[in-house]
């Protein structure tokens, strides 16, 4: 006959220890997914909550830095966390990440956040600042693997050159993504020489491979930004709560690089029209410049004119006024000009009997003596 295995005898705390070291061993973790019930918060930062199913109902245990966002009951979650046998409390899960699961409970933990975030203006217009255009540094965030990395690429060496592109590596979506997104936004903000905009990029997918970029890790980090910072999550349908918090918001991957730098080819065309526009535009200006020219040319051979044939009637008045004052002139009408010694005589007082004097007339002259002298009065009635 088999033989029985005798019980084995433990104390309490002996089972409690044994059990947990052989949870420890079997189930190091588990995910459990479940509905979400009895959500209670305790004293701002311990957590309690259940997971239920038709059948069943496990208790969690975890701190509110667990919390991926504002949950409410009846929400279907995927909880990772250790199956742990509590010395008091008996059993529970100590939670160690929580992921909304199911595009319905995805969407309304996304509502939730949302709601929750507004309030505190993260995503109010006035906080947006404009992006460089284009910029010369770009900090990319995204999966190197994944199309939505070689879109942008392809679409941003297409439309312009010289864009230097540091690119972090990161999981975009599951449970690790919302720490690495995190922790590459606050890289790139601690760099001694940050860029000059910051894109997190990811291709379309369904809510829960999305989901990632609607946590609220992510969405303050996106947030929090001293660089400025532009989303693109998915296709063109597709919101994300990071798109909403960003500066700019692309509808996909390919428009984030549109959105940044101009069309190298439209640039050039719109470079030429404009030297032609310039070019039209010099020769317009030489054109009316010459006109100018011409027509103040004429004007100051006009005015030139005007000062010499003014400059010359007041030259030929001005000579015939010395023509009328000139001595010879007078002389030649019929006067003399009688001179005693070197002095011209005006008037009979500066003569006496006898003296010579010197008579000039208009050609040569001739001397006399003073014979007689009329006085003035008798000069007068003459």
């Amino acid at each position: 006959m088999p033989s029985e295995t005798a019980p084995v005898e433990l104390t309490v705390s002996q089972f409690v220890a044994l059990l947990n070291q052989t949870l420890e061993y079997a189930y190091p973790s588990v995910t459990i997914t479940g509905e979400l019930a009895n959500l209670r918060v305790s004293k701002n930062r311990w957590l309690y909550f259940d997971l239920k199913d038709e059948t069943s109902s496990v208790k969690f245990f975890g701190t509110i830095y667990n919390l991926p966002g504002p949950l409410e009951d009846g929400l279907i979650l995927k909880v990772r966390g250790q199956p742990r046998l509590h010395p008091l409390y008996g059993f529970s899960v100590k939670v160690q990440t929580i992921q909304p699961a199911g595009e319905g409970s995805i969407k309304k933990a996304a509502a939730l956040l949302q709601a929750k975030l507004a309030a505190e203006g993260l995503f109010d217009e006035a906080r947006k600042r404009p992006l460089p255009y284009p910029p010369a540094r770009i900090g990319l965030v995204t999966s190197l693997q994944s199309a939505a990395y070689a879109d942008f690429m392809k679409i941003l060496k297409a439309r312009w050159q010289g864009i230097a592109v540091e690119v972090i590596d990161v999981q975009v979506q599951g449970e690790i993504a919302p720490a690495q997104i995190t922790a590459a936004l606050e890289q790139f903000n601690a760099a001694a020489e940050p860029p000059e905009v910051i894109i997190a990029i990811r291709g379309g997918g369904s809510a829960e491979d999305l989901a990632a970029f609607s946590t609220e890790q992510v969405t303050r980090a996106v947030a929090a930004s001293r660089v400025p910072t532009l989303v693109a999550i998915g296709h063109e349908v597709d919101l994300s709560l990071a798109e909403l918090a960003a500066d700019r918001r692309a509808s996909t991957p390919s428009n984030a690089a549109e959105l940044l730098v101009p069309d190298r080819a439209h640039v050039l065309k719109e470079l030429k029209a404009a030297a032609g526009q310039l070019e039209l535009a010099g020769q317009r200006q030489i054109r009316a410049a010459g006109e100018n020219l011409h027509l103040q040319a004429a004007n100051l051979e006009q005015n030139l004119l005007q000062i010499i044939k003014q400059a010359a009637a007041n030259l030929e008045s001005r000579g015939q006024l010395l023509a009328a004052l000139n001595p010879h002139a007078i002389l030649r009408r019929g006067y003399a000009i009688v001179r005693k010694g070197n002095q011209a005589v005006r008037a009979t007082r500066q003569l006496s009997r006898g003296d010579i004097v010197k008579i000039q007339l208009a050609t040569g002259g001739f001397a006399a003596t003073v014979d007689q002298i009329e006085s003035e009065k008798q000069s007068g009635k003459n």
